[in-house]
């Protein structure tokens, strides 16, 4: 049904009203805290040269579909790690090896829209073994081995449209979980071609747990639940008491499928929705649901063969939380709730509404209690919703605008983003009192205290996210950078000690203590594990072959030059294969390989690693090849030629180079 001009008029009236109460609200503006540092705050951030920073910050790349690694209390950017999207810096989409890393149901889709890291767990607590990171467009979720900081495996949700509540993991990464953003109409091609106007009939939502395997990192779906049609934000794992539970804020409880900036915001409260995975985990096992035919793309990059390879998955298992009656449960939550926390100790879920002028925290005791007494206040599309009242601890009273997310300390403090205000805003867990508050520069989206979602918080800094960075760098264009602000919270009072800017638009980030991440570094490859089909372990073993129109190059590099260096017979209209092997067993000595017209890009191929660049010319002539990454003294003469000749040519097909080394 259309909404009529009038009714949205006032809607919108009724908006902008609530927008000028709160900013006359007491309380609701920072009074407290500084613009710039002060003191000896600048000093706290130093890192001597030769030092390393205490944390590695994750931080994700936005629409870059990309993962940047911070150092704290730095800011120094250490790298960026192509995930979803391609990268020419490291031919990451470009080489043969990595472009199975980037298929899907739809083909190729070298890019996404990257938003929340998580890290791996142990026992709840950041393991330095993996992070994960969503893929909110093409629903993906990627795993990135921090041994050797690059995607170990992507998985495509079916099923699924928008993974932005994704991924957040069980306490020791049994699952990783994905919920869809927008819900579809799933099932045949004739149960999918429904009228919008069906929205409420035809359209579900669902929740996957993805599988990684410990040791390979390999990913499947353990099963999905499918849930009523609505919009799915956020997400945490129970910890401690609530382990073996999932939370996920809801909006769109009126179930809008136009304008949902008004649609979507018409009821007081919309939901935190609990599930009880630990059950639904007993029905998967026990053969529970239904098997529905799908198909999803699970990518995994094969360290031993140095290749991407890609397994396509045919069905899925999917749980209904109407027919199994205590998987699933609503909680009232105010309003268009988005960040959904939970504190370490576990006992505590809060929830925060952007349209809410409070911050409400559920107790797992009370919510468990109101379980057992069935305190429901009726159900939402056949799924038990709990009374209000029955499962609060309380609420925090004018803690700002527009509280997003919230991370804690060690202490039984939490910190909540305020989008509206531009405000971190500190408040205690026992008495729900706001303790302190401070600017960010500007529209503060997520926030991240080290282990801040975890069982144990390393606390010491908070760090805010921000969407809009006016007056805080040197301008670049109508295009400004965004920024990450680092504040001190070892004190009572937070204090703001350095600005950096960040790539794409960060949103989610985590950080972690170095000292769990360094000891897992890969410093190279070792050559004499490397299965690579067109391995050449030596320069002796390099040579050349025609298939066809297809040239495959055998060759290698090794400060500083090619084997072979020199090719000629190729012809216009060849795919020519240059399958290069780096010698080096070195750490930090990698070597890069360009060809003139290559419609791709380089490689960059690191000690030990077997990487192939396909090229098609086009063009009758001498074309020079070198190498990209400056390797030693003599980089700039590492090079060499491809003699490339008409199709049909009968030049003979050869590859040398004239050095002692190559035997020549």
């Amino acid at each position: 049904m259309k909404r009529s001009l009038k009714t949205t008029t006032l809607l919108l009236g009724s908006g902008a009203a609530l927008f000028l109460l709160f900013n006359t609200m007491q309380g609701c503006r920072p009074q407290t805290t500084q613009a710039a540092v002060t003191g000896e705050a600048g000093s706290k951030t130093y890192v001597k040269p030769g030092s390393y920073d205490e944390f590695y910050n994750f931080v994700s790349g936005g629409f870059s579909g990309q993962l940047s690694v911070y150092g704290l209390p730095s800011g120094r950017m250490l790298r960026n790690i192509p995930v979803f999207s391609v990268n020419p810096e490291s031919g990451w989409g470009y080489s043969e090896e990595t472009k199975p890393m980037l298929m899907t149901t739809h083909g190729f889709i070298p890019w996404d829209d990257s938003h929340h890291p998580e890290l791996s767990m142990t026992d709840g607590v950041p393991d330095g073994k993996w992070c994960f990171i969503n893929g909110n467009n093409t629903p993906r979720i990627a795993l990135v081995d921090l041994g050797t900081f690059r995607t170990k495996s992507i998985i495509e949700i079916p099923n699924c449209a928008g993974n932005h509540s994704s991924p957040f993991t069980t306490p020791n990464s049994e699952y990783v979980i994905s919920g869809t953003r927008f819900s579809i109409p799933m099932g045949t091609d004739t149960e999918r071609d429904v009228p919008i106007e069906s929205y409420r009939e035809n359209f579900k939502g669902t929740v996957s747990f993805i599988h990684p395997e410990p040791e390979s990192g390999k990913m499947s779906i353990a099963f999905q639940i499918i849930t009523p049609g609505m919009n799915f934000d956020l997400s945490h794992t129970g910890k401690g008491p609530s382990d073996g539970w999932f939370f996920f804020s809801c909006y769109n409880s009126e179930q809008a499928y136009s304008l949902l900036e008004v649609n979507a915001s018409q009821r007081d409260k919309d939901f935190i929705m609990a599930v009880n995975w630990k059950k639904a985990e007993e029905y998967a096992k026990a053969g529970k649901g239904r098997k529905v035919p799908v198909e999803y793309y699970s990518n995994w990059y094969n360290d031993e063969t140095h290749t991407g390879e890609s397994t396509v998955m045919k069905e899925v298992l999917q749980l209904d939380p109407r027919e199994l009656t205590d998987l699933v449960y609503f909680m009232p939550c105010p309003k268009s709730p988005h960040g959904c926390d939970v504190d370490p100790t576990g006992e505590y879920i809060v929830g925060s509404g952007k349209l809410a002028a409070l911050i409400p925290v559920f107790s797992f005791t009370k919510i468990q209690a109101a379980i057992a007494a069935k305190d429901h206040d009726g159900d939402f599309m056949g799924i038990p919703v709990l009374k209000y009242e029955s499962v609060l601890h309380g609420e925090v009273k004018k803690p700002g605008l527009g509280p997003l997310h919230t991370e804690f300390d060690a202490n039984g403090n939490a910190y909540t983003s305020m989008f509206v205000s531009s405000e971190i805003v500190k408040w205690s867990l026992k008495s729900l009192e706001v303790l302190d508050r401070v600017p960010t520069y500007y529209s503060i989206g997520h926030l991240c205290v080290p282990g801040g979602d975890s069982k144990k918080p390393w606390g010491k800094y908070v760090i805010a996210y921000n969407k809009i960075t006016k007056d805080r760098f040197l301008p670049t264009g109508p295009e400004l950078a965004q920024s990450a602000q680092l504040f001190s919270i070892e004190g009572d009072k937070m204090e703001l000690l350095l600005d950096f800017p960040t790539i794409g638009e960060p949103h989610y980030a985590q950080a972690l203590p170095a000292e769990l991440v360094k000891p897992r570094e890969v410093k190279f490859f070792d050559i004499n594990k490397n299965k690579h089909p067109y391995l050449a372990k030596g320069e002796s073993e390099t040579r050349i072959e025609r298939k066809g129109n297809e040239v495959h190059v055998w060759m290698t590099t090794i400060r500083s030059h090619f084997t072979p260096d020199n090719i000629e017979g190729v012809k216009v209209g060849d795919e020519v294969y240059f399958h290069i092997t780096n010698l080096e067993q070195d750490w930090d000595v990698p070597h890069g390989f360009a060809i003139k017209g290559a419609a791709t890009a380089e490689l960059l191929i690191m000690p030990g690693e077997t990487q192939t660049l396909k090229w098609v010319p086009d063009q009758v002539g001498v074309v020079p090849m070198y190498c990209t990454d400056f390797c030693s003294a003599l980089h700039q003469e590492m090079q060499g030629y491809v003699r490339v000749s008409p199709a049909g040519s009968k030049v003979e097909l050869k590859a040398e180079t004239r050095s002692v080394d190559a035997g020549s």
